[in-house]
């Protein structure tokens, strides 16, 4: 008897990552809602203490049709152009 495992390895893909502000002091921040559960009030948090702590102002809130969505391009456009940093929020 031969037995197959339906199990396959994550692909491994390379992502150059955004680099890194050196600091968070008075930056514009965007925001971005899955849709999720309670991720809206996540963001809302996030942003009052990014604010708190460092003077951060929300440029821009952009909402996700739905968690399996992709951004749509447009969004993206406008964050790149208002943020300076963008925080993606994810609920449950």
């Amino acid at each position: 008897m031969k037995l197959f495992d339906p199990t396959s390895k994550p692909v491994e893909r390379a992502v150059d990552l955004a680099p890194r502000p050196a600091s968070l002091d008075g930056l514009r921040l965007g925001l971005v809602d899955n849709t999720k559960f309670n991720s809206d009030t996540l963001l809302a948090l996030l942003a009052e203490r990014l604010a708190r702590r460092h003077g951060m102002t929300v440029a821009l809130t952009s909402r996700k049709r739905s968690p399996s969505h992709e951004i749509d391009e447009a969004a993206v456009k406008t964050l790149r152009a208002q943020a300076d940093l963008v925080v993606s929020g994810i609920g449950d």
